[in-house]
């Protein structure tokens, strides 16, 4: 972290220089504490710039020379989803730096670092990588600019990007530049990508599959011209020719299933995909689309080829992913010794991102889930790899013994996922060879391994090591594969839920769900009659908290409907909520961008994906989903009567935002310091003051209902007496007419008269 400590170490010069765009936390849990002390326990001294002044090199050179290379990332996030909300505003802190302070790192800071680094010592190598580096290892759309950037690699001007689970590769990496082996010369290592010449291949028996075009025309063959004067030839039936050397026969040599196979495996491996070229797809959506799809499609470290991509004229070329890492190799990095908390110059500054995960423990990386939103797939890759359970509860007895504030609760045991802890597929054949997108998507493949009972025991292990009073479980629950298991739902809903679990439904319209690749609503049903059940057992209150995803590709203003319909129905009021962001790489930021879908064959007619944009779609889409919300309320009605649901519009039980409520609008102008009184609507007479539809606790003055005698009703807008076929003149049946509402007994009418008109305000 500074000179003053490589003097107290007596060195001379660093070996490696990593720099961060994260405060440094000396934890696995963040990428360059792990990195760094993988490289120590080598044998190199490294050194850590940790949220350098970016506005000159002179930041860059408080270490001095690397003698290997810089090593370059933006931290555990992507410096832009980092900064930025998905209205593209500036977030007002910064979790991964002391105190939240924002604005410590730049924009698109692997870029910005790399160049300062390369200012700073010209002559020394620069190797990038971090997730924001692996999310832009092509071309890529970029949401916060709004277009198609090319691969960070030519902007960055690094001499190699490593991508995904890097630590086989960096160590290998590292021990070859030591060996004095040229950076420019290292191109055999799997999960890099560089920067070639156009056309380069890594020798004469490489081929090329040339996936540069979306229509694939079938063979032509060349019509003869009945027409042409073709001249004799009579060579054939000449007596007079001299004798031909006689032919060589050779034996037909029959290969067996396994020889014929591995011939066609080399040959494979040694094929290079050719993309479309960043010219070709920063221009034209459906191209872009087929790069993705195809891209994806070689994601499988058992049978991925290389792919390249044309940038101007050079070529991008990414060898194949990772292969996992082994778990006595995942214990091996995960065993380091790290010191587990901020480094010492930080003081007491409270730094969010270390707050969160001090009293957890990563077991497992990976997810085969594959939505389509999530770019974990892209950067871990989908087989899961899992620590030992011995590793796993050493980790958890340093945490109680070592970690200050332990107080006998561990916040999570998990990972990407909470339980995909050792889950794999039944064959390693059929895992190599596999070329899904998702091992749960459209349904659970049965190839998969789904005992969740190694886990069950990792648990009830971990339970019982003194000292631990709980053990809570924090990361995401993947409840399609959880009901396959009512064991380990009994076993988490008894002793691992603090009141209150999180998963992850995303939404309840199918339509929206195939584009997620999400299960349908269905699953979260099964899963939550298993967790009422068995909470019930245990004799403990408890309950679920959905997350939803609004403005998602492929969601419509009905789909929006239907789900706050469904939200209101259960009785759920959503407080943290979310709106869809595009992220580099990811399918459903193709979906978003090129309005196709990825997941199937991409041609300029194949499936259109209508995606909400503008800014206030999106925020109609996000009102939906807190609809209780009086701040939302003027965007929902006007998004209702737009899709002619103002029969939604009303103050029934039945109705899913209030017409009008006192306080909202129409406030009476008041002197400063007087409080402004609301005034009735026209025609209505007050009532006794009453609660606010969907705000806990707020009280309001609400205007009683015109007579029944003069058929009018309140305006969804204005709240004034107009015919009910102003807002909608369609009768439909509404999803909340399944809610049980008790009546009230009708009142007795007057002699000669109608019967009286039944309240509408709430009961």
């Amino acid at each position: 972290m500074s000179r003053a400590e490589m003097d107290a170490l007596g060195w001379d010069q660093c070996d490696v220089v990593l720099v961060t765009g994260d405060a440094y936390i000396d934890h696995p849990s963040f990428g360059m504490a792990l990195v760094g002390r993988l490289l120590e326990a080598q044998g190199y001294k490294v050194g850590i710039i940790s949220q350098p002044d970016w506005h000159s090199a002179d930041a860059f050179r408080a270490l001095g020379k690397p003698r290997l290379y810089f090593g370059i990332t933006a931290g555990n996030m992507d410096s832009m989803v980092n900064r930025y909300t998905s209205d593209r505003k500036i977030r007002s802190d910064d979790a991964y730096t002391a105190n939240a302070e924002p604005n410590k790192r730049p924009d698109r800071a692997v870029t910005v670092y790399s160049q300062r680094a390369r200012e700073a010592y010209s002559d020394v190598p620069v190797v990038i990588g971090s997730i924001e580096a692996s999310l832009r290892r092509i071309a890529h759309y970029d949401y916060w600019s709004d277009k198609v950037r090319r691969s960070v690699l030519p902007d960055s001007k690094a001499d190699l990007l490593i991508f995904g689970n890097a630590e086989r590769a960096l160590v290998d990496l590292t021990h070859r530049l030591n060996a004095g082996e040229d950076i420019k010369n290292i191109k055999d290592l799997r999960g890099t990508a560089f920067m070639v010449p156009a056309g380069w291949l890594p020798g004469e028996d490489w081929g090329v599959q040339n996936s540069t075009r979306v229509d694939v025309p079938g063979k032509v063959d060349v019509h003869p011209d009945p027409y042409a004067m073709a001249k004799e030839d009579k060579s054939a039936c000449a007596t007079d020719n001299a004798a031909t050397a006689p032919e060589v026969v050779k034996p037909i040599r029959i290969m067996t299933r396994e020889e014929r196979q591995q011939m066609l495996r080399e040959q494979h491996m040694r094929t290079v995909v050719r993309l479309p070229a960043y010219e070709t797809v920063k221009d034209d959506p459906v191209m872009y689309a087929h790069a993705s799809r195809v891209f994806h499609l070689e994601s499988n470290p058992g049978n991925a080829r290389a792919m390249v991509q044309a940038h101007g004229e050079r070529d991008v070329w990414i060898n194949p992913p990772p292969l996992p890492l082994a778990m006595d190799e995942m214990d091996g990095v995960y065993d380091m010794n790290y010191a587990r908390a901020p480094h010492p110059s930080y003081g007491k500054a409270h730094i969010p991102a270390w707050e969160m995960i001090r009293f957890s423990v990563n077991i497992m990386r990976g997810c085969f889930g594959g939505c389509t939103f999530c770019s974990i797939t892209e950067h871990e890759g989908r087989i899961i790899q899992s620590r030992s359970e011995p590793s796993i509860l050493r980790e958890i007895e340093h945490i109680r013994d070592k970690t200050k504030g332990f107080t006998g609760t561990i916040s999570d045991l998990g990972g990407p996922t909470a339980n995909m802890y050792r889950l794999a597929c039944k064959d390693k054949k059929i895992e190599e060879s596999c070329r899904r997108l998702s091992c749960v998507y459209p349904s659970i493949c049965v190839n998969l391994g789904t005992d969740h009972s190694k886990l069950i025991q990792l648990y009830r292990k971990a339970r019982a090591i003194p000292g631990v009073k709980k053990i809570l479980i924090g990361s995401g629950l993947r409840y399609d594969l959880a009901v396959r298991s009512p064991e380990y739902v009994k076993e988490l809903v008894t002793h691992h839920v603090g009141g209150l679990l999180k998963i992850a439904p995303e939404h309840t319209e199918s339509n929206v769900l195939s584009k997620m690749m999400k299960p349908g609503i269905g699953a979260y049903d099964e899963f939550k009659a298993m967790f009422e059940k068995f909470s019930l057992e245990a004799g403990k209150k408890q309950y679920l908290i959905p997350y939803f995803i609004a403005a998602h590709p492929g969601t419509t203003d009905e789909d929006m409907l239907n789900l706050a319909l469904w939200l209101k129905k259960n009785n759920f009021k959503l407080d943290q909520v979310q709106t869809f962001m595009p992220t580099p790489m990811a399918m459903a930021t193709t979906m978003y961008h090129s309005r196709k879908n990825p997941l199937k064959k991409v041609t300029a007619d194949s499936e259109v994906v209508e995606t909400a944009r503008s800014g206030k779609v999106r925020k109609a889409h996000k009102a939906f989903l807190r609809y209780y919300d009086p701040e939302n309320w003027p965007i929902l009605r006007e998004a209702l009567v737009k899709m002619g649901r103002g029969d939604l519009i009303g103050n029934g039980e039945k109705h899913l935002i209030p017409s009008w409520t006192a306080g909202e609008e129409n406030l009476k102008a008041a002197p400063e310091g007087k409080r402004a009184m609301p005034m009735a609507a026209p025609g209505a007479k007050p009532r006794a003051t009453g609660t606010v539809p969907g705000v806990r606790g707020a009280r309001a003055v609400v205007a009683a209902p015109a007579a029944a005698g003069r058929g009018g009703r309140a305006n969804a807008l204005t709240g004034s007496l107009t015919a009910r076929e102003s807002v909608d003149t369609k009768v439909r049946a509404s999803i909340l007419d399944t809610i049980k509402v008790k009546a009230k007994p009708a009142a007795a009418p007057a002699k000669g008269g109608r019967p009286a008109a039944p309240p509408r305000g709430r009961k």
